[in-house]
């Protein structure tokens, strides 16, 4: 586990957003169909109420789900 309080140690949340969805993909040999949002490529999407790459990445915890989409289809959408 990485210590926050370490530079070293650290990555941006642009580097964390890339490594779980393209890098995830790469590793699974599976880059061609899905890990970027792309024509022809599987559109499974999760849209959160927050622009994390603009707040503190400390508040990134409270962002909550406001919609998934699997296939194409919305499988989750938040009820207010």
């Amino acid at each position: 586990m990485r210590n926050q309080n370490i530079p070293e140690q650290k990555i941006s949340v642009t580097e964390a957003v890339r490594a779980y969805t393209a890098g995830s993909a790469y590793a699974e040999f599976s880059e061609k169909e899905k890990g970027t949002i792309s024509p022809g490529k599987l559109a499974d999407l999760v849209i959160i109420d927050a622009n994390i790459f603009q707040i503190d990445p400390k508040e990134i915890e409270k962002a909550h789900v406001v919609m998934t989409i699997m296939d194409g289809r919305v499988i989750y959408e938040r009820r207010e």
